[in-house]
Protein backbone atom coordinates (compact mmCIF):
# COMPACT_ATOMS: atom_id res chain seq x y z
CA UNK A 1 0.00 0.00 0.00
CA UNK A 2 2.82 2.33 0.90
CA UNK A 3 4.56 1.54 -2.37
CA UNK A 4 1.44 2.38 -4.34
CA UNK A 5 0.98 5.63 -2.44
CA UNK A 6 4.65 6.48 -2.92
CA UNK A 7 4.48 5.78 -6.66
CA UNK A 8 1.43 8.03 -6.98
CA UNK A 9 3.17 10.90 -5.18
CA UNK A 10 6.26 10.55 -7.32
CA UNK A 11 4.33 10.35 -10.59
CA UNK A 12 4.34 13.22 -13.11
CA UNK A 13 0.54 13.41 -13.03
CA UNK A 14 0.49 14.03 -9.28
CA UNK A 15 3.16 16.71 -9.66
CA UNK A 16 1.07 18.49 -12.28
CA UNK A 17 -2.06 18.31 -10.10
CA UNK A 18 -0.10 19.67 -7.14
CA UNK A 19 1.19 22.56 -9.24
CA UNK A 20 -2.27 23.42 -10.55
CA UNK A 21 -3.81 23.34 -7.06
CA UNK A 22 -1.01 25.49 -5.66
CA UNK A 23 -1.19 28.08 -8.43
CA UNK A 24 -4.99 28.16 -8.05
CA UNK A 25 -4.54 29.15 -4.40
CA UNK A 26 -1.72 31.64 -5.01
CA UNK A 27 -3.13 33.42 -8.06
CA UNK A 28 -6.64 33.32 -6.60
CA UNK A 29 -5.32 34.99 -3.46
CA UNK A 30 -4.10 37.94 -5.53
CA UNK A 31 -7.19 37.89 -7.76
CA UNK A 32 -9.51 38.22 -4.77
CA UNK A 33 -7.74 41.43 -3.72
CA UNK A 34 -8.28 42.89 -7.21
CA UNK A 35 -11.90 41.70 -7.31
CA UNK A 36 -12.60 43.30 -3.92
CA UNK A 37 -11.71 46.67 -5.48
CA UNK A 38 -13.86 46.00 -8.59
CA UNK A 39 -10.86 46.03 -10.91
CA UNK A 40 -11.18 44.95 -14.59
CA UNK A 41 -9.38 41.66 -13.95
CA UNK A 42 -10.48 39.79 -10.83
CA UNK A 43 -10.37 36.30 -9.34
CA UNK A 44 -11.13 34.27 -12.46
CA UNK A 45 -8.75 36.19 -14.73
CA UNK A 46 -5.83 35.91 -12.32
CA UNK A 47 -6.45 32.20 -11.72
CA UNK A 48 -6.58 31.51 -15.46
CA UNK A 49 -3.36 33.45 -16.04
CA UNK A 50 -1.65 31.56 -13.21
CA UNK A 51 -2.81 28.20 -14.59
CA UNK A 52 -1.58 29.29 -18.02
CA UNK A 53 1.86 29.88 -16.53
CA UNK A 54 1.96 26.39 -14.98
CA UNK A 55 0.75 24.65 -18.13
CA UNK A 56 3.21 26.63 -20.25
CA UNK A 57 6.13 25.58 -18.05
CA UNK A 58 4.98 21.95 -17.86
CA UNK A 59 4.53 21.86 -21.64
CA UNK A 60 7.99 23.36 -22.15
CA UNK A 61 9.59 20.77 -19.88
CA UNK A 62 7.71 17.95 -21.63
CA UNK A 63 8.84 19.09 -25.08
CA UNK A 64 12.39 19.41 -23.79
CA UNK A 65 12.37 15.85 -22.42
CA UNK A 66 10.67 14.28 -25.44
CA UNK A 67 11.96 16.32 -28.38
CA UNK A 68 14.84 18.34 -27.02
CA UNK A 69 13.12 21.68 -27.66
CA UNK A 70 14.30 24.85 -25.94
CA UNK A 71 12.44 24.95 -22.62
CA UNK A 72 12.48 28.77 -22.51
CA UNK A 73 10.74 29.43 -25.84
CA UNK A 74 7.14 28.75 -24.76
CA UNK A 75 7.33 30.74 -21.47
CA UNK A 76 8.77 33.68 -23.42
CA UNK A 77 5.76 33.61 -25.76
CA UNK A 78 3.40 33.50 -22.78
CA UNK A 79 4.87 36.68 -21.30
CA UNK A 80 4.43 38.43 -24.65
CA UNK A 81 0.78 37.36 -24.71
CA UNK A 82 0.21 38.59 -21.16
CA UNK A 83 1.29 42.02 -22.39
CA UNK A 84 -1.72 42.16 -24.71
CA UNK A 85 -4.04 40.91 -21.97
CA UNK A 86 -2.71 43.50 -19.54
CA UNK A 87 -3.19 46.26 -22.11
CA UNK A 88 -6.90 45.44 -22.13
CA UNK A 89 -7.18 46.37 -18.44
CA UNK A 90 -5.60 49.81 -18.91
CA UNK A 91 -8.08 52.67 -19.30
CA UNK A 92 -7.48 56.35 -20.11
CA UNK A 93 -9.52 58.94 -18.21
CA UNK A 94 -8.38 62.36 -19.39
CA UNK A 95 -4.85 62.77 -18.07
CA UNK A 96 -5.25 59.86 -15.68
CA UNK A 97 -4.41 56.26 -16.54
CA UNK A 98 -6.17 53.45 -14.71
CA UNK A 99 -5.50 49.71 -14.69
CA UNK A 100 -1.71 49.70 -14.69
CA UNK A 101 -1.55 47.96 -11.32
CA UNK A 102 -3.99 45.27 -12.45
CA UNK A 103 -1.98 44.76 -15.65
CA UNK A 104 1.17 44.40 -13.55
CA UNK A 105 -0.57 41.94 -11.22
CA UNK A 106 -1.50 39.79 -14.24
CA UNK A 107 2.12 39.76 -15.34
CA UNK A 108 3.40 38.81 -11.90
CA UNK A 109 0.76 36.06 -11.58
CA UNK A 110 1.97 34.64 -14.91
CA UNK A 111 5.52 34.65 -13.55
CA UNK A 112 4.33 32.97 -10.33
CA UNK A 113 2.66 30.33 -12.48
CA UNK A 114 5.91 29.75 -14.35
CA UNK A 115 7.77 29.39 -11.05
CA UNK A 116 5.22 26.89 -9.75
CA UNK A 117 5.46 25.00 -13.03
CA UNK A 118 9.24 24.89 -12.65
CA UNK A 119 8.90 23.53 -9.09
CA UNK A 120 9.97 26.68 -7.22
CA UNK A 121 7.23 26.29 -4.61
CA UNK A 122 8.77 28.24 -1.73
CA UNK A 123 9.74 31.15 -3.99
CA UNK A 124 6.24 31.21 -5.48
CA UNK A 125 4.57 31.35 -2.07
CA UNK A 126 6.89 34.10 -0.83
CA UNK A 127 6.36 36.09 -4.04
CA UNK A 128 2.58 35.77 -3.66
CA UNK A 129 2.68 37.07 -0.09
CA UNK A 130 4.88 40.00 -1.08
CA UNK A 131 2.63 40.89 -4.05
CA UNK A 132 -0.48 40.72 -1.89
CA UNK A 133 1.06 42.98 0.75
CA UNK A 134 2.11 45.48 -1.93
CA UNK A 135 -1.36 45.55 -3.51
CA UNK A 136 -3.14 45.80 -0.17
CA UNK A 137 -1.02 48.25 1.81
CA UNK A 138 0.88 50.38 -0.74
CA UNK A 139 -2.15 52.68 -1.14
CA UNK A 140 -1.85 53.67 2.53
CA UNK A 141 1.76 54.66 1.93
CA UNK A 142 0.97 56.55 -1.28
CA UNK A 143 -1.71 58.54 0.51
CA UNK A 144 1.00 59.94 2.77
CA UNK A 145 3.01 61.14 -0.22
CA UNK A 146 2.11 64.29 -2.12
CA UNK A 147 0.49 63.24 -5.37
CA UNK A 148 -1.17 65.54 -7.87
CA UNK A 149 -3.29 64.91 -10.93
CA UNK A 150 -3.06 67.20 -13.95
CA UNK A 151 -6.01 69.26 -15.12
CA UNK A 152 -5.99 71.22 -18.41
CA UNK A 153 -8.80 73.19 -20.03
CA UNK A 154 -9.38 75.27 -23.13
CA UNK A 155 -12.17 77.81 -22.67
CA UNK A 156 -13.53 79.60 -25.73
CA UNK A 157 -15.00 82.98 -24.75
CA UNK A 158 -15.80 86.42 -26.17
CA UNK A 159 -14.83 88.10 -22.88
CA UNK A 160 -11.77 86.20 -21.61
CA UNK A 161 -10.40 88.91 -19.30
CA UNK A 162 -13.80 89.59 -17.74
CA UNK A 163 -14.26 86.03 -16.48
CA UNK A 164 -10.71 85.18 -15.33
CA UNK A 165 -11.46 86.08 -11.73
CA UNK A 166 -14.69 84.08 -11.80
CA UNK A 167 -12.84 81.06 -13.21
CA UNK A 168 -10.20 81.33 -10.50
CA UNK A 169 -12.85 81.38 -7.76
CA UNK A 170 -14.53 78.29 -9.22
CA UNK A 171 -11.27 76.35 -9.43
CA UNK A 172 -10.28 77.44 -5.92
CA UNK A 173 -13.55 76.07 -4.56
CA UNK A 174 -12.83 72.77 -6.35
CA UNK A 175 -9.33 72.72 -4.76
CA UNK A 176 -7.61 72.95 -8.13
CA UNK A 177 -4.27 74.76 -8.01
CA UNK A 178 -3.75 76.87 -11.13
CA UNK A 179 -0.25 76.51 -12.58
CA UNK A 180 -0.61 78.49 -15.79
CA UNK A 181 -3.16 80.71 -17.57
CA UNK A 182 -2.71 81.90 -21.16
CA UNK A 183 -5.17 84.04 -23.10
CA UNK A 184 -4.91 83.84 -26.88
CA UNK A 185 -6.86 86.91 -27.97
CA UNK A 186 -8.12 87.44 -31.47
CA UNK A 187 -7.37 90.81 -33.06
CA UNK A 188 -10.99 90.99 -34.15
CA UNK A 189 -13.04 91.82 -31.02
CA UNK A 190 -16.09 90.16 -32.50
CA UNK A 191 -14.36 86.78 -32.57
CA UNK A 192 -13.93 84.34 -29.72
CA UNK A 193 -10.66 84.06 -27.83
CA UNK A 194 -9.11 81.04 -26.12
CA UNK A 195 -8.21 80.73 -22.44
CA UNK A 196 -5.71 77.94 -21.74
CA UNK A 197 -5.61 76.78 -18.11
CA UNK A 198 -3.28 74.21 -16.59
CA UNK A 199 -3.76 73.10 -13.01
CA UNK A 200 -3.31 70.27 -10.56
CA UNK A 201 -5.33 68.69 -7.76
CA UNK A 202 -5.04 66.00 -5.10
CA UNK A 203 -8.58 65.15 -4.04
CA UNK A 204 -11.26 63.74 -6.32
CA UNK A 205 -13.06 66.38 -8.37
CA UNK A 206 -16.27 66.42 -10.38
CA UNK A 207 -15.03 67.50 -13.82
CA UNK A 208 -18.50 67.47 -15.35
CA UNK A 209 -19.81 69.85 -12.70
CA UNK A 210 -16.85 72.22 -13.14
CA UNK A 211 -17.22 72.29 -16.92
CA UNK A 212 -20.98 72.85 -16.64
CA UNK A 213 -20.44 75.85 -14.34
CA UNK A 214 -17.84 77.26 -16.72
CA UNK A 215 -20.37 77.05 -19.55
CA UNK A 216 -22.80 79.26 -17.59
CA UNK A 217 -20.30 82.13 -17.42
CA UNK A 218 -20.92 85.17 -19.56
CA UNK A 219 -19.53 84.88 -23.07
CA UNK A 220 -18.32 81.28 -22.80
CA UNK A 221 -19.11 79.26 -25.92
CA UNK A 222 -17.15 76.05 -25.40
CA UNK A 223 -15.14 74.25 -22.70
CA UNK A 224 -12.72 71.48 -23.68
CA UNK A 225 -10.61 69.22 -21.47
CA UNK A 226 -7.24 68.50 -23.05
Amino acid sequence: MNEVFSSIIQSDSFAIILKLVLVFILSGFIGLERAALSKPAGFRTHVLVGISGVLTMVCGEYLFETKGSDVTRIPAQLLSGIGFLGAGTILRDGFNVKGLTTAASLLVVACIGLCVGAGLYVGSIIATIVVYLVLTYSKYISEKVEHYNSFSLNIISKKPKDIIEEIQELLDKSKIEIKDIVIEEDTDSDQYSKIKIQGQYRDEINKNKIMSKLMTMDGVAKVLEI
